[in-house]
């Protein structure tokens, strides 16, 4: 086999490839094999039947498609391999000449991986949020702890702010009732803003029996994004108390014994997410930083198929359990078919972009990925898509994604890595210390900053440059 390799752009080429016909014996061997298990001629037993009778009856022809179909992928990758080229998706192929017994020609034209200059990036800079706690924090959180210990009891007066009431409720779009638009029972705390907009105003002043109807929009179900009229009746009015804030309460809520202690866990712990927020936010704003320093080549096919893949996740995913469609969701948004065709083609630059610079650091630094690391990115990964790790894991295995997991996890080691070189500072103007890039927790934190820019669907687990 010979093949030589023509640089169309800086993102394709074609390969043009020779095969000597003797390179087909074992491809054409398959094909009368093949043929012969699939087809009955009298006088011979099935899977008997010579090769020239398959010639006479069935013709030569249909012999040698089955044999170039089943040599070409071989032949493919062999020249792929010869050239030292990085394929992106799959190849346009074109048979250029098929002489029986003498030649097999084709070319192959296919996407492949730019070649990308990074330059120094050390001298990057960005600004981060000052890690800040304050009193008015830890109170609030302290609050939104005694909230979840609260109780109810039932009282016999109209409805106030701060209740919690049991409702039945009926959705009309035009005048008719809708078939989901319908649901008894609901508990509801007023002012929660949990429900439909408009229901505060209508329940308040109701006791247990009342009724009123108000209008809303519908923010869910066959008529979601529509304008309703919504009847609701209050079947029920329900007090809540609230613990009082001492140290029985922190005994209560927590393993502490006095309130001060538990107000101290929860600066403490606040501290800490504050901590994990900024160092998000660092990786963000240097990754953008990163961007803007190198310019990556983009190959047009996989650009396109990027794009028809978030569009199809966001109209057939996302927006489909919402029960909106593309139009309705863009009129939500207040945005045009032409702005939103532009904000998703940015985004798909973006993520194969970031791809490519992490990957390209990756190879550059010798960047690897132990066990302990990938075993922390696939519980996180589990954790988001509702599957326990084992069942997780048995679906990466059985989809051969694994290689795709551990692109993430050295793609947030690239990333923590230049983050870790990067000057960071706060808004009161305090340097920020991010040299701890091979904490775990901070590689997963770069992992999953990096997933959010490059994956269309992260859920779906799949590479969207080519691996």
């Amino acid at each position: 086999m010979k093949s030589a390799v023509e640089t169309l752009n800086p993102t394709r080429v074609r390969l043009t490839v020779e095969v000597p016909f003797e390179e087909l014996k074992d491809s054409l061997d398959a094909a009368y094999k093949k043929i012969n298990q699939q087809v009955t001629v009298k006088g011979f037993r099935k899977g008997k039947i010579p090769a020239r009778v398959i010639d006479q009856r069935f013709g030569r022809g249909a012999v040698l498609e089955e044999a170039v179909n089943d040599a070409l992928p071989k032949f493919y990758t062999e020249a792929i391999n010869e050239a030292d080229i990085d394929p992106l998706g799959q190849p346009e192929v074109d048979i250029t000449e098929l002489k029986d017994g003498e030649t097999l020609n084709f070319t192959a034209e296919v996407d492949i991986r730019p070649a990308i200059e990074i330059p120094d990036y050390s001298g990057i800079e960005v600004t981060v949020d000052a890690l800040e706690v304050t009193d008015e924090d830890v109170e609030k959180a302290v609050e939104e702890l005694r909230e979840r210990f609260a109780s109810t009891s039932p009282v016999e007066r109209a409805a106030a702010d701060g209740d919690v009431i049991t409702v039945d409720l009926e959705a009309k779009v035009e005048g008719e009732v809708l078939a989901d638009g319908v649901a008894e029972g609901v508990t509801y705390t007023i002012g929660s803003g949990e429900l439909l907009d408009g229901i505060d105003e209508a329940v308040t002043g109701l006791e247990a029996g009342g009724e009123a109807t108000f209008a809303s929009q519908l923010k869910g179900g066959s008529a979601a994004g529509k304008d309703a009229e919504v009847t609701v009746k209050v079947t029920t009015v329900a007090q809540r108390e609230l613990p009082a804030l001492d140290d029985d309460f922190a005994q209560l809520a927590s393993e502490f014994d006095t309130l001060e202690e538990l107000k101290a866990d929860s600066r403490k712990r606040l501290a800490g997410m504050k901590q994990y927020d900024q160092a998000t936010q660092a990786q963000e704003r240097v990754l953008e930083e990163l961007l803007k320093l190198v310019d990556v080549p983009m190959p047009e096919k996989l650009l396109a198929d990027e794009i028809n893949t978030r569009k199809h996740n966001l109209e057939h995913h996302q927006l489909g359990q919402m029960g909106l469609d593309l139009a309705k969701y863009l009129e939500i948004q207040g945005k045009t078919e032409e702005e939103f065709d532009a904000e998703t083609k940015d985004a798909a630059v973006k993520g194969i972009k970031t791809q490519f610079i992490l990957d390209e650091l990756v190879s550059r630094e010798k960047l690897s990925v132990n066990q302990e690391e990938l075993t922390e990115h696939l519980m996180r990964r589990a954790a988001s898509s509702g599957m326990s790790p084992d069942q997780f894991a048995k679906a990466v295995v059985e989809g051969n994604q694994v290689q795709v997991l551990v692109g993430e996890v050295a793609r947030g080691k690239a990333l923590a890595l230049v983050v870790e070189s990067a000057k960071v500072t706060d808004s009161n103007g305090e340097v920020v210390d991010m040299s701890d890039d091979e904490d775990e927790e901070t590689v997963e934190a770069a992992a999953e900053t990096v997933e959010a820019v490059v994956d269309a669907d992260a859920e779906k687990g799949e590479e969207k440059a080519g691996a």
